[in-house]
């Protein structure tokens, strides 16, 4: 298998096992969502443990891959060279976390809950697919 192909089955093995960890976690029931953000109601605090988790995970393995000199599947390690802070990502951002709250869905989680799909998960997931449409029309 070449190197362009192992890329993207390695891809898809990091996204499947993703989507795996996102349903484990319960994260495709967008009330888990909606709870962690009523902090004056009914708190679920769920997200932030499984938010924590993704952070402890990212920093121990971070440290453990850039010791290697290169990517197991790549060339080179590719990583973001920007640093500053724009209208279009700040807004992108705004965006993305009023229609999580909203919703109760990021995408992750939305494309892993296909399987029960329910309208208001049509509604996100076309929501969704539209603002990259808009994005990829309006980026440069």
């Amino acid at each position: 298998m070449n190197a362009a192909a192992m890329r993207t089955v390695m891809g898809y093995i990091a996204g499947l096992l993703f989507g795996l960890g996102l349903a484990l976690a319960g994260m495709t029931d967008p009330a888990r969502v909606v709870g962690f953000l009523d902090i004056a109601g009914a708190w679920d605090p769920t997200l932030m443990f499984v938010l924590g988790g993704a952070v402890v995970t990212t920093f121990i393995g971070y440290r453990l891959v850039f010791r290697r000199t290169r990517p197991l599947f790549d060339e080179a390690f590719q990583l973001p060279t920007r640093r500053d802070l724009d209208a279009k990502l700040l807004g992108g951002a705004a965006l993305f976390g009023i229609g999580w709250g909203l919703s109760g869905y990021c995408p992750g989680p939305a494309i892993a809950s296909v399987g029960g799909m329910t309208p208001p998960l049509a509604a996100m997931l076309i929501a969704m697919v539209a603002g990259w449409f808009v994005a990829r029309r309006y980026a440069g």
